[in-house]
């Protein structure tokens, strides 16, 4: 099941985060714990007396391996990060670094428990020859906040507590250098990254939660013809939104979003929904689980 071998002729890199995905970064969840990592993990832990779950390792990994499973029936090949026991949540491939149509950014992440997780994402991109285009300097800045809306705009976020300001607009600075438009945005933190908030599903449709994002920032997508599968709060603030378009009018939610994956098939969606449970109540769903690789173009 975890392959590192890798196509060094492939073009790697993407443009957007809808179209037909065909290499996927993850990692593997042999050391996965839960701990205090921001607000989502702080709330599961601090709740469990009440609410009675409790972290099972084999139970967690039998769901990556369902989502595993699912990446490779869609016809997407997996490649995987380095195992490590002191990087023991690295395997959120989405936050140490962030794809790219020029390469892969190298983030600068802040946890405490995260921050050395840049040296298992170097070590991946090197080893099998994928171009790495930056690495970022000014401040932290974590691959979640990185949201490729369409070819040619892109969505910056963050709290604070994870990406900073000084990191997202350093990133924002070499994007437009490449001629896109960029957008830099605060959230609240407790949806940690961007990801949380807004997720691209289609062209020109994108998953949010409306109602927790700043009215101008709204207005602003509208003013670029985007339109929205909209995601109640209860849902987007256990990761709702943190969903992967695997092209094709395909989509990998989660079991926990029932309202939002009715919406997606009535818009004719074929949507997988495992039991991510493990991974959603300790700080991520499947879209910060994944790093895109290669896509088609937008």
């Amino acid at each position: 099941m975890y392959n590192n071998e890798v196509n060094s002729d492939a073009d790697w890199g993407i443009d957007n985060d809808y179209a037909t995905l065909h290499d996927v970064l993850l990692g593997r969840p042999d050391y996965y714990r839960w701990v205090d990592a921001g607000p989502i993990t702080r709330r599961t832990i601090q709740n469990q007396a009440k609410t009675g779950v409790s972290f099972n390792l084999q139970t967690a990994m039998a769901q990556h391996a369902e989502m595993v499973r699912i990446y490779e029936d869609a016809g997407v090949t997996c490649h995987y990060l380095a195992s490590d026991e002191v990087l023991h949540r690295n395997f959120f491939a989405r936050d140490s670094s962030a794809m790219t149509p020029w390469g892969a950014l190298v983030c600068h992440m802040q946890l405490k428990c995260r921050r050395a997780d840049y040296v298992s994402a170097i070590e991946f991109y090197q080893k099998n020859s994928i171009p790495i285009w930056k690495y970022v300097t000014a401040g932290h800045f974590e691959g979640g906040d990185f949201v490729i809306l369409e070819p040619g705009t892109v969505l910056i976020g963050y709290c604070g507590e994870r990406s900073e300001e000084e990191g997202a607009e350093q990133v924002a600075s070499w994007v437009r250098e490449k001629g896109w438009d960029v957008q830099v945005a605060p959230i609240s933190r407790e949806f940690v990254h961007m990801d949380g908030l807004v997720v691209p599903l289609a062209p020109k449709l994108l998953v949010a939660c409306l109602d927790a994002l700043e009215d101008w920032l709204v207005d602003w997508m509208r003013s670029k013809h985007f339109e929205f599968v909209d995601v109640g709060y209860a849902e987007a603030k256990d990761l709702g939104v943190n969903l992967v378009a695997l092209g094709n009018d395909r989509v990998l939610s989660m079991n926990g979003s029932a309202s939002l994956n009715e919406k997606m098939r009535s818009l004719g969606f074929k949507v997988y929904e495992p039991d991510m449970s493990m991974f959603t109540l300790g700080g991520g769903g499947v879209h910060c689980l994944c790093q895109a690789l290669r896509r088609d173009p937008g």
